[in-house]
């Protein structure tokens, strides 16, 4: 079961890293290649950045919140194995 939740949260892990990275790179969503893969980065993350996005104040044009669902993510694992030992 451990290692269900560890695979689980390595792939949010990846999927956000992955946001961020589509966020420094600007790709087209139409590219044939990079389109549909941006799109499901995007259709998977939004439900988990948006919340904390919103709550964020503005901070010049920078996005932290990456930083804080990778930080809650963590936290949350933690729990979530320390309640299954």
């Amino acid at each position: 079961m451990i290692l269900i939740i560890n695979l689980l949260f390595n792939v949010i892990y990846i999927l956000i890293l992955a946001r961020i990275i589509f966020s420094w790179v600007r790709v087209s969503p139409y590219h044939p290649t990079w389109g549909p893969i941006m799109r499901f980065v995007y259709q998977v993350t939004d439900p988990i950045m948006i919340p904390i996005q919103r709550m964020m104040p503005p901070m010049g044009g920078l996005d932290f919140s990456p930083m804080i669902v990778l930080i809650l993510a963590s936290v949350l694992r933690s729990v979530i194995v320390s309640m299954l030992i």
